[in-house]
């Protein structure tokens, strides 16, 4: 039971600190979350496949082509 209370205070703050940075944040949204930016992740230079942006021309990934 005390495991229990544990797992749930600690999943509480965590969803605490994702509203809150979501709160302060302009519009709710976060920054660099497009993979594209990311050269840890795109290592062959392919498009995003949210926005389908090429690294050189995605500065944000609100709009699709």
């Amino acid at each position: 039971m005390k495991l229990l209370l544990i797992t749930l205070v600690l999943l509480g703050l965590a969803f605490a600190g994702i509203a809150i940075k979501i709160w302060g944040k302009k519009d709710g949204k976060f920054a660099g979350t497009c993979a594209s930016q990311n050269p840890y992740l795109n290592k062959d230079g392919e498009a995003c496949g949210m926005c389908g942006k090429l690294p050189s021309e995605a500065i944000n990934c609100d709009t699709k082509n």
